[in-house]
C-alpha cells in the first residue's frame, strides 16, 4: 500500500508571506458588499444531527504521529473574514469545520470532518454499509470507532464505492478485512468502469498528478490567515496508509435497483461527469437521494488544478437533471460525499436545479463564445453567473471557478491550440521568456516596471511578467520575490480554495525552494495489484526510455499462470506494445510466472535473477531478454519537479 504524507512546514514560512495590500483589501471588501451574508442557513443545516465532534478533532497513527488535526483550524473563529482571505472563501472555511457523527434520518448517518470527504453509514437488517471508506486506512478506522462509540456494534456487510477518486475508497481497508470480502462476508460495489478509472489516472499519470495536487490542496503550506484555510470539498487531504479492494459488483445499467441487508437501493450510474465512473443512489426506504460528488453546494471543477481529463458539464447536467425527474418527487432528503445535508422536497428540488443549471450555463455560453471565434482567457472574462445563481452559496467557486472551467470547455471541444499559427510552434518556455527578458530591456528594467505596477495592484500582470523573467534567470531572487508577492495576493483574493492554495503554495516554492521529498513509486502495492494486465503493460510502456532502447527490437511471450492470462510483448523503434490473449511465433523468450511475482518486482521487492532463482518466474528462450527489458526502464521517480523554475535539461 502507498501513503499519502506531508513536510512539516516551518512556521517561519508564515513569517515570510506579506499583509495584504491596499488593492487586496478593497477586493474582499466589494466582495463583502455584494454576497448575502446575513444568510445563516446553511450553519444550521451543517450542524444539523450533530451526535458528538470527531474526538479531539484529531487522528493519530499507531506510532503517535498526527495524520488529521482539525486544531490546525482553531483560527477560524469568526464571521468576520481577516484582510488576507476572501471573505466567501472564508465562510466555506468556517462550515466545512463542522465535524463529527451526524444522524440524518433514521438509519442513515454520516462521519463527517475526519477527511476531505464524508464516509456515510447506513444501518442494514443485520450490519452496516458503509459508502465511500474515505482516504486513508487510519481516519476510515477512526470514524468507524466513533460511530461505534455512539451506536450499536454490528458487522459491516457491504462497502459501496460511489466514484473512482482516492478520498472514496482509499481508506477501505480501516474498515474491512479483505479475507472478509473474498469469503462473501462483505460486498463491494461500485459502478461500471471503477477500476479502469482508478488505475488509468492513478498510474498512467499518477506523478505529475501528486506534485499538481500539493498546489491545489496546499498540503505542505501552513495553516492560518496567511496560509491555507480550506479545500473547498472540506479542510484538506487526511494523511496514513491508501489502499483499495476491487469490487465484487458492479453496476452497469444505467439504472439498476439492488437489496443490500435489507435496504433497497436504486442505483443510477453517472459516467464521465465528476469522475469517469460515478454514480448517484435513491434509497426508497429512507427518502434519501445520494448525489455523490454531482451535486455539492459549491460549482465544481470540469478540470481540476491537479490534472484530469477534461470533464463534460452537458452530460454531467443531464445526469442531474434525470435524477430530479426519478427521485426528486420522492425525495425529504439530499445528502452527498462532501458537505452538509439538504432537508425538504422543494429545498432539494430548488438545490438540484440550480447546480444542473449552473454546469449547463457555463457549457452552452462557452460554446457560445467559442462560435464567435473567442478564444479560452476571452471566454473566461466575460462569463460571470446569471442573476439568480451569481449570489447563490450552493454554486460559488469554491473548489472550481467559472475562468478555469470556461477553459476546460474550450479544450473539451477545441483542444489546447486556439487556432492563431503564431502559437502553433512557439518557443519552449526558458529560451522565449530569455527573448521577452532582452526585448524589454533586460531584468532590471521589468522589475523596475512591475514594481510600479504592483504597487497600483495589478497583480495579475506583475506575476505573469516576473514569470518570464524568472524563467529567464531563475537565480534572480528580486525576480522570484517580487513574483512571490504578486501570486500571495491574488491568493489573498482568491474565492476558490484551490486557486487560493495554489497561489499561495507558488509563492512559497519561489521563497524557500522546493521542498526535498524523497523519490517514491506512483502507485502502491494494492494499486498494481488491482490493475489489468492490459494496462500494467501500458504503465511499463510509458516507462521506456527511447535512447535505451533505441535499435533493439524483441518479441517476449508472458504467461501469467494465477491468471490464466498470455501475452505477446513487442520492442520495435523504441516504444513498448502488447497484445493480450495473443501467442508470437517470432518470441526470443517465453516467461512463465505469476502478475504477483511482477507486482513484486516492479515494486523493488524482488529482482528477475532472484526470481528466477527463486522459480517463481521461468525464462524459455533467452534468458537475457528480461534483464535487458527492466534495464531499458526508467527507474526515476522524482515527485518534487520544478514547475515555478525552468527546470534542469528542459528546453
Amino acid at each position: 500500500m502507498a501513503s499519502t504524507s506531508a513536510v512539516p512546514v516551518p512556521a517561519s514560512h508564515l513569517d515570510a508571506a506579506r499583509d495584504a495590500e491596499p488593492a487586496t483589501r478593497a477586493a474582499n471588501e466589494a466582495m463583502a458588499a455584494r454576497l448575502p451574508f446575513d444568510e445563516t442557513g446553511d450553519f444550521e443545516a451543517a450542524q444539523r444531527g450533530l451526535i458528538a465532534p470527531v474526538p479531539d478533532g484529531m487522528v493519530r497513527a499507531a506510532n503517535g504521529s498526527v495524520l488529521w488535526n482539525l486544531g490546525e483550524y482553531a483560527f477560524i473563529d469568526g464571521e468576520l473574514a481577516p484582510a488576507t482571505v476572501n471573505p466567501s472563501l472564508w465562510r466555506i472555511a468556517r462550515l466545512n469545520m463542522a465535524n463529527g457523527l451526524f444522524k440524518v434520518t433514521e438509519r442513515l448517518y454520516q462521519l463527517r470532518g475526519f477527511d476531505i470527504s464524508n464516509m456515510t453509514v447506513i444501518e442494514g437488517d443485520s450490519g452496516l454499509i458503509l459508502i465511500d471508506p474515505l482516504t486513508t486506512a487510519e481516519v476510515s478506522r477512526a470514524a468507524l470507532a466513533h460511530y461505534f462509540a455512539h451506536r450499536p456494534r454490528k458487522p459491516v456487510v457491504a462497502v459501496i464505492y460511489t466514484h473512482s477518486h482516492v478520498d472514496h475508497y482509499g481508506g477501505v481497508r480501516g474498515v474491512v478485512d479483505e479475507a472478509d470480502v473474498k469469503a462473501g462476508k462483505v460486498a463491494v460495489i461500485a459502478p461500471a468502469g471503477f477500476m479502469e478509472a482508478v488505475t488509468g489516472e492513478n498510474v498512467l499519470a499518477g506523478l505529475p498528478m501528486a506534485r499538481r495536487a500539493q498546489f491545489q490542496f496546499g498540503t505542505m503550506l501552513p495553516r492560518g490567515p496567511r496560509g491555507q484555510v480550506d479545500a473547498g470539498l472540506g479542510k484538506s487531504v487526511a494523511r496514513g496508509t491508501l489502499g483499495l479492494i476491487a469490487p465484487t459488483l458492479s453496476i452497469v445499467q444505467p439504472v439498476e435497483e439492488h437489496t443490500v441487508d435489507g435496504i433497497r437501493i436504486v442505483f443510477q450510474l453517472a459516467p464521465e461527469t465528476e469522475a469517469p465512473a460515478e454514480m448517484h443512489m435513491f434509497y426508497p426506504q429512507l427518502s434519501v437521494l445520494n448525489m455523490a460528488e454531482n451535486a455539492c453546494p459549491l460549482l465544481h471543477n470540469f478540470i481540476p488544478l491537479r490534472g484530469a481529463v477534461a470533464r463534460d458539464p452537458r452530460i454531467w447536467a443531464k445526469y442531474i437533471g434525470d435524477a430530479i425527474a426519478m427521485y426528486a418527487p420522492a425525495s425529504e432528503i439530499l445528502i452527498g460525499q462532501h458537505h452538509w445535508p439538504v432537508w425538504g422536497r422543494a429545498a432539494i428540488l430548488d438545490h438540484l436545479e440550480a447546480q444542473r443549471d449552473l454546469y449547463k450555463h457555463i457549457h452552452d455560453q462557452t460554446l457560445r463564445y467559442m462560435n464567435k471565434g473567442w478564444r479560452p482567457a476571452e471566454i473566461a472574462e466575460a462569463i460571470d453567473l446569471p442573476p439568480g445563481l451569481a449570489t447563490r452559496w450552493s454554486v460559488r467557486g469554491y473548489y472550481g471557478s467559472v475562468s478555469h472551467n470556461v477553459k476546460a470547455v474550450y479544450q473539451r471541444y477545441l483542444s489546447w491550440y486556439d487556432a492563431n499559427p503564431c502559437n502553433l510552434h512557439p518557443l519552449p518556455p526558458a529560451p522565449a521568456a530569455a527573448k521577452f527578458v532582452e526585448y524589454m530591456g533586460g531584468a532590471a528594467a521589468v522589475v523596475a516596471k512591475a514594481r510600479a505596477d504592483f504597487a497600483r495592484g495589478e497583480f495579475r500582470w506583475v506575476a505573469q511578467v516576473m514569470k518570464e523573467v524568472v524563467y529567464a534567470e531563475p537565480g534572480n531572487e528580486e525576480a522570484r520575490a517580487l513574483c512571490a508577492d504578486a501570486l500571495e495576493q491574488m491568493g489573498y483574493q482568491a474565492e476558490s480554495a484551490t486557486w487560493r492554495n495554489a497561489f499561495l503554495y507558488g509563492a512559497q516554492e519561489l521563497r524557500h525552494g522546493v521542498f526535498g521529498l524523497s523519490a517514491r513509486l506512483a502507485v502502491g502495492a494494492d494499486m498494481l495489484s488491482g490493475l489489468s494486465t492490459d494496462t500494467f503493460f501500458d504503465m511499463l510502456a510509458i516507462r521506456l526510455d527511447a535512447s535505451k532502447a533505441a535499435g533493439r527490437s524483441m518479441v517476449v511471450n508472458w504467461h501469467f499462470t494465477d491468471r490464466d492470462e498470455r501475452l505477446a510483448l513487442t520492442l520495435s523503434h523504441s516504444t513498448l506494445t502488447h497484445r493480450l490473449g495473443e501467442w508470437s511465433d517470432r518470441a526470443s523468450a517465453t516467461i512463465v510466472t505469476t502478475r504477483a511475482t511482477l507486482d513484486a518486482m516492479v515494486l523493488g521487492k524482488t529482482r528477475p535473477a532472484e526470481a528466477v532463482q527463486s522459480g517463481a518466474l521461468r525464462i524459455d528462450g533467452d534468458a537475457a531478454s528480461l534483464a535487458l527489458l527492466f534495464g531499458m526502464l526508467d527507474t526515476s521517480t522524482n515527485l518534487m519537479f520544478d514547475i515555478l523554475t525552468p527546470g534542469e535539461g528542459r528546453g
